[in-house]
């Protein structure tokens, strides 16, 4: 039974980015330039607030020392320079970077449920957690889904963009659990590296594209509308 309910525990996350992904079905075929610019700043907002609160702070209480902290934010840069070079360019760096920080978040909730089957941790704060990331993942799943239809892909290809950068959560989950001693002294390392990696895109690819003719007026609301959601959701939880 206790297997039972990890296996519940470490897809509910899955489930919040599925679930925000989703929005993109009540988009219209034609969307005006003002949501479009909207939508682009919200996805700023909600990366900025994500790596601040989601990442980097976990990540130095983690550590309790700031050093694995720099080294990863850097080496988040780096890596996406580095691949965007050799690529030459990622079709979607925004899904590349967002699927990078679900990974050490189902992690998070994979260390949570290997401490609630050695009765360490109790269910309720497991699941606790692990609902937490989910409601979370509900704005990030939207960040994916939506950007992806204004640049032009169908609405079920946009969703199941959106579901794609998800599924790594209860994988990485999973292997946390049976890979515990090995992989939790490397979490402070990967939170701050999916924040450098998240950050990168967000000043390279996002910024740029909401300045776009002059007309960011819109896309700096969005900026504040997704901050403030994404600030609450991880004070709060």
């Amino acid at each position: 039974m206790n297997e039972l309910y990890s296996f519940l525990g470490i897809i509910i996350p899955f489930l919040g980015t599925s679930l925000g992904s989703a929005f993109v079905f009540l988009l219209k075929e034609n969307i005006n330039y003002r949501i479009e610019k909207l939508l682009i700043g919200f996805a700023i907002g909600v990366m900025i607030a994500s790596s601040i609160w989601s990442l980097i702070i976990p990540s130095i209480e983690m550590s309790k020392t700031i050093f694995p902290v720099c080294l990863g934010l850097i080496f988040g840069f780096i890596f996406l320079i580095l691949i965007t070079k050799i690529t030459d360019r990622i079709n979607n760096k925004l899904m590349f970077s967002v699927t990078l920080h679900n990974i050490p978040e189902g992690m998070a909730v994979g260390v949570c449920f290997a401490g609630f089957l050695v009765g360490s941790i109790s269910l309720i704060s497991a699941f606790l957690l692990s609902i937490g990331i989910a409601l979370q993942n509900i704005p990030e799943g939207a960040i994916i889904s939506l950007p992806a239809k204004i640049e032009g892909h169908k609405k079920g290809k946009s969703f199941m963009l959106g579901v794609l950068s998800g599924i790594v959560e209860p994988i990485s989950a999973f292997f946390t659990i049976i890979l515990l001693n090995i992989v939790v002294p490397l979490l402070p390392f990967l939170l701050s590296f999916a924040a450098g990696c998240m950050l990168h895109v967000v000043i390279e690819e996002l910024v740029p594209r909401m300045h776009e003719n002059n007309n960011s007026s819109f896309g700096i609301i969005g900026v504040l509308i997704g901050f403030l959601i994404m600030m609450v959701l991880d004070v709060i939880l």
